[in-house]
């Protein structure tokens, strides 16, 4: 399906709706409800979320939260008033297990904690599914101390196996080696396996990912490449090792699975919507039947050199929330600057900014005096078109304003390591 294919846009539809239904309470969802209630919409506003807990931010359960820095509190997006006051209904603790379409909205089932079946009908339907933490299927998989970590409750049993021991981390992306820093900065000893060339091999090129393998080697985390876990060893009612494919045995006391998500698309199958590694949708955050709209880390969505991708970061969750609250109103829809990404790993940050796809060319800076930082140009045709930095806040900010406003400097305008990339930026915005 392309875009041509997809429906008229909800904002097309007659005006708001007098009652819309987000299934979810992520970033995204509770966003796309304030955004919702600032752009002027006084209708019925209901956020579904299985989980009993207020909607929190995710991105510190595998930093702070284990490091005993941040209690639930601290956490959550909006306080429980925030919601009674903008008269946004949170029913927490509640399940969606089927939706029927109806004339002109569609009827939610859905069932409470104390196992209460009810229905509810709305006029508008958006989908903030979210998405689970992929898991192994090999032996000893279902151990109670093989854990992964999504949810507040994952990261709290986490929490409490600080300390019990060595611990194998499984998975070098952005789950893993966040929470391989933070566990190593605790004085745990830590063993990440990852079954690729390189760490982050989804999500940087090869020479940030050496420069991220060093700074783990120097926190004292020792990285194994090129490592499949075929089993983990269970002694009684304990974890002991992970045994990889070559035979090696790993010892551990816990094991963290890192390996991706899932999106949820259960609901979104149910209805007969176009999924494809996620939930498609376009440019107005509508899926494929024309009337319902996904947001979040369970889309799936055409980017600007072409191809779906599924963007899992706070930025897409609040751009698309944005870009829904739009079409919902029946206002213009906001274009959307390149997408940007972030990861905290003990005293490294990296960010990221543009999506490297294909690449013609690379160009990275360092500084002698500075050895704990490093920028990654990524150019297409001579163009700019993404950057990694590591411990470069002010490189990071230059680059994501220069591409944001369409600035695409060329390869020979950035490519002098001795004139500082905010200046060389000035430049090119002045030319």
């Amino acid at each position: 399906m392309n875009r041509r294919e997809f429906a008229e846009p909800v904002s097309g539809s007659g005006g708001p709706p007098r009652s819309v239904a987000v299934v979810g309470a992520s970033h995204a969802a509770v966003h796309l409800a304030d955004r919702l209630r600032l752009g002027g919409y006084t209708g019925a506003l209901t956020l579904i979320t299985d989980e009993p807990h207020l909607p929190y931010q995710r991105p510190p359960l595998s930093k702070a939260w284990l490091k005993g820095a941040a209690v639930p509190d601290s956490l959550v997006l909006r306080a429980a008033d925030h919601y009674v006051g903008n008269g946004i209904e949170l029913l927490r603790g509640t399940a969606v297990h089927h939706i029927d379409r109806e004339s002109g909205g569609v009827v939610v089932h859905v069932c409470d904690s104390d196992g209460e079946h009810s229905t509810r009908a709305f006029d508008r339907l958006v989908l903030a599914t979210g998405a689970r933490a992929r898991r192994l299927d090999i032996p000893g998989s279902g151990h109670r101390d093989v854990l992964v970590l999504r949810e507040l409750d994952h990261a709290q049993r986490m929490a409490e196996r600080v300390g019990a021991g060595p611990v194998v981390v499984i998975g070098g992306g952005f789950i893993g080696l966040e929470v391989a820093a933070t566990l190593r900065g605790l004085g745990t000893d830590v063993t990440v396996v990852e079954a690729g060339p390189q760490l982050m091999g989804r999500s940087v090129g090869p020479g940030t990912a050496e420069f991220l393998l060093a700074a783990h080697h120097e926190m004292g985390v020792d990285v194994l490449l090129g490592a499949t876990p075929t089993e983990f060893v269970v002694d009684g009612d304990r974890i002991r090792a992970v045994r990889l494919a070559d035979g090696r045995q790993i010892p551990a006391a816990s094991v963290i699975v890192g390996v991706g998500a899932e999106p949820r698309t259960e609901l979104a199958e149910q209805l007969g919507l176009e999924c494809e590694r996620g939930v498609v949708v376009d440019e107005h955050c509508v899926t494929s039947d024309g009337r319902i709209l996904a947001i979040g880390d369970c889309t799936v969505q055409e980017s600007r050199g072409g191809g779906r991708v599924r963007l899992e970061s706070v930025d897409n969750a609040t751009e698309q929330a944005n870009i829904a609250a739009a079409t919902l109103l029946g206002s213009v829809v906001p274009d959307r600057p390149c997408p940007w990404f972030w990861s905290d790993q003990g005293p490294w940050k990296l960010q990221i900014v543009g999506l490297v796809k294909t690449h013609t060319d690379t160009v990275v800076r360092t500084d002698p005096s500075k050895p704990s930082r490093s920028v990654a140009l990524y150019f297409e045709d001579d163009v700019l078109v993404a950057a990694e930095c590591v411990n470069a806040p002010a490189d990071f900010v230059a680059l994501r304003s220069a591409l944001a406003r369409g600035f695409r400097p060329s390869r020979e305008m950035l490519a002098d390591t001795s004139v500082p990339l905010k200046k060389l930026l000035s430049a090119v915005r002045s030319a």
